[in-house]
């Protein structure tokens, strides 16, 4: 009997971090694969990932639209809560052997919990890494809800089972977003005019003399600052003149406050330097952060993505202190002249670092299929602390 593997997608990032063990899993006819789309991975305003998972062959067996607005610390929890009940409905009709839960944002927790409390083996992908926001308490609280362990690096496989993991079930698969960058970094031409393939809000751009990439979310933990957060942004790459592809916020709390500061400051202002865009492609979007001058943000991409395919960032506030990170970064306060300082001694180096394989050699996804086909699916007892 095929083995039932149902992989929950909560938002547009938890897509191409997940989508090479979707292949893996696809092909292997040992497994049927459930593919469920839930919260802000199905809402347009967030960038929904439904046209994307559909055109790469994958069916949908459930959806689960859960998200409350109001983008604030209240709304996220009873978002939580109104995924846990209906993800609940999904898993008992579904019946699945393992439910695969990604990475660590609220959504993630209803997932676990769900399947936890249904007695269905739950499997955790990049558990164990340290960040500074809620997201390290979610992350943690999933490890303890979580069965079988997939994580990224051997250091975030040692906080695992020091939170006292048994250490048969973590695996260390690398991250399988690096999957998808691997090929990139073999043929990086920049093959398509994201302008004219995804439209965005803004001026027309000339990118053939470099151009910057911004991702900036709002830190859940200071949403009431992430208006004066993304103004301080907004002002350096504005100075700095070259041409901007700016993407919109996730659903976090503070987002209206992110969305609110960039609406304002061009209305204001009238940047002629920046176009946004809600969602790309994964390998498009990774095409284009290669070819960029610097990513500017907070987004995990810099870290992780950006390390491997050696494009410089610029790491703005707290979002992912704690996190392994390499040469390729430089960090920044949420204060104009240190993000700007930032900005110019990457520019001032003028290339690409060397590619670093701290979050995976490219073949995470495959890793993350055999275990998920071969690992045994019981309910873990945890080590005596």
């Amino acid at each position: 009997m095929r083995r039932k593997v149902c992989v929950v997608v909560t938002a547009r990032p938890s897509y191409s971090r997940i989508k090479t063990a979707l292949d893996a899993l696809k092909a292997s006819p040992e497994i049927e694969l459930q593919v469920v789309l839930a919260d802000s991975a199905l809402l347009d305003r967030y960038g929904s990932a439904i046209s994307f998972v559909e055109e790469d062959g994958f069916s949908i067996a459930a959806r689960v639209y859960s998200v409350l607005e109001g983008e604030n610390p209240a709304a996220m929890a009873k978002t939580a809560g109104l995924g846990l009940l209906e993800l609940a409905t999904v898993f008992d009709n579904l019946k699945p052997d393992v439910v695969v839960t990604v990475a660590d944002r609220y959504e993630t927790l209803s997932t676990a919990v769900a399947a936890a409390y249904m007695n269905i083996p739950v499997a955790h992908v990049q558990g164990g890494e340290v960040t500074g926001s809620i997201d390290e308490k979610v992350r943690h609280a999933i490890t303890k809800l979580a069965d079988l362990h997939l994580v990224s690096t051997k250091r975030a496989a040692e906080r695992v089972i020091r939170m006292g993991e048994c250490p048969d079930t973590v695996f260390v698969t690398g991250c399988p977003s690096i999957d998808l960058a691997a090929p990139v970094l073999e043929e990086p031409g920049l093959d398509f005019d994201p302008c004219e393939k995804y439209g965005g809000v803004g001026p027309e751009l000339d990118l053939t003399n470099g151009y910057l990439v911004v991702m900036q979310h709002p830190v859940t933990t200071e949403y009431e600052l992430a208006r004066s957060h993304v103004l301080e942004t907004l002002e350096v790459v504005y100075d700095s003149g070259l041409p901007t592809l700016w993407f919109w916020p996730n659903v976090d709390a503070g987002s209206d406050g992110t969305s609110n500061g960039i609406r304002s400051f061009r209305e204001r202002v009238r940047p002629g330097n920046i176009r946004l865009f809600k969602n790309m492609a994964p390998t498009d979007f990774l095409r284009l952060l290669y070819n960029s001058k610097c990513l500017v943000g907070n987004s995990s991409v810099a870290i992780r993505e950006c390390s491997y395919l050696g494009v410089p960032a610029v790491n703005i506030g707290s979002r992912q202190s704690g996190r392994d990170r390499g040469m390729n970064v430089r960090d920044a306060g949420y204060d104009r002249h240190e993000i700007s300082d930032a900005l110019e001694h990457h520019l001032h180096n003028g290339g690409r670092y060397a590619s670093d394989a701290l979050y995976g050699d490219g073949r995470a996804g495959p890793r993350i299929a055999q275990c998920l086909r071969d690992a045994p699916l019981t309910i873990q007892k945890r080590l005596t602390y």
